[in-house]
């Protein structure tokens, strides 16, 4: 994959570098902004069982 990458992005390697990170930076905004909280509710780690009888 990330060699897919590599090869898929114009410019040289300086560009490339930058284009990548910024391509990681996307991909964790979109995950935590959008992707994480879509799914929170259906996890169960917000199921407790302490306290309750």
């Amino acid at each position: 994959m990330y060699g897919w990458l590599w090869r898929h992005l114009p410019g040289p390697a300086a560009v490339r570098v930058l284009q990548l990170l910024l391509l990681a930076a996307a991909v964790l905004a979109v995950c935590f902004l959008w992707v994480f909280p879509a799914i929170a509710p259906y996890m169960p780690f917000n199921d407790t069982t302490v306290g309750d009888q």
